[in-house]
């Protein structure tokens, strides 16, 4: 019988899936000359746009690792292909070993990985060129007319964000967590364990991440609306970051 605390080989092929998605993404770059180059001022632009609406949290002590941790680890434009190479090939591993939890966010944030990344490279094919202002960054949202998975992608990232701070009220699962450092070491699997780890930690230190999250989606709730509602130049406003 298997335990409720264990993953099942069930959660494997959706963390497969997502890692295949995100892998056909960077041949569409490949395949299409200067796609790939936008697509990286759009992750640029996005990160400064995030750091622009989200200010207030950066400037908070009390928020400012958390918001750190969503541009960073959710949001920039960090290149993870190593990490996705890696996690491809010791999937069973990941699955068998850690707790059901945590492999239900790891699978969370595969599928929040795919999404971005396929939206990055839709919005990119709009640009017409890698130079990003609050104009073109409107149009190019626009143009996806993908309303609703931009709607799905901020569902996930929150979704993300709970399950790291429902994790910091039950010491037991930081604690397995902790003890899983040797074996994820041995697997292959280091890089997702200081993911969760620095997560974890960055969230206890918040002592409650409510207020964040709520800060988090109203901000990018409104935005989503301004973007899909108003012509591409009111959404921009005065040159600023939308």
């Amino acid at each position: 019988m298997t335990s409720p605390l264990r993953a099942t080989a069930a959660d494997a092929p959706a963390i497969l899936r997502s890692l295949a998605a995100v892998e056909q993404e960077r041949a569409r770059r490949q395949a299409v000359p200067g796609l790939g180059e936008k697509v990286q001022a759009i992750k640029a632009y996005q990160q400064a746009r995030f750091e622009h609406t989200h200010a207030e949290l950066l400037a908070s002590p009390r928020y400012v690792a958390a918001a750190r941790f969503f541009l960073d680890e959710l949001y920039g434009p960090s290149d993870f292909s190593r990490r996705d190479a890696q996690f491809a090939r010791i999937v069973p591993a990941l699955v068998r070993l850690f707790p059901q939890e945590i492999v239900g966010t790891v699978a969370t944030l595969g599928e929040l990985h795919a999404l971005s990344e396929s939206l990055d490279s839709t919005m990119a094919e709009a640009l017409p060129s890698p130079a990003v202002d609050a104009r073109t960054y409107a149009v190019a949202w626009q143009a996806t007319g993908r309303r609703a998975d931009r709607a799905q992608q901020i569902d996930l990232m929150l979704e993300v964000g709970r399950s790291l701070d429902r994790y910091t009220r039950k010491p037991m699962l930081t604690t397995s967590l902790r003890m899983m450092r040797g074996p994820a070491r041995a697997a292959g699997l280091s890089e997702l364990q200081s993911f969760l780890e620095r997560g974890l930690e960055t969230f206890r230190t918040m002592r409650g991440a409510g207020e964040f999250l709520v800060g988090i989606e109203a901000r990018e709730r409104a935005l989503l609306a301004q973007l899909f509602t108003a012509e591409p130049q009111a959404a921009a406003g005065s040159g600023q970051l939308p």
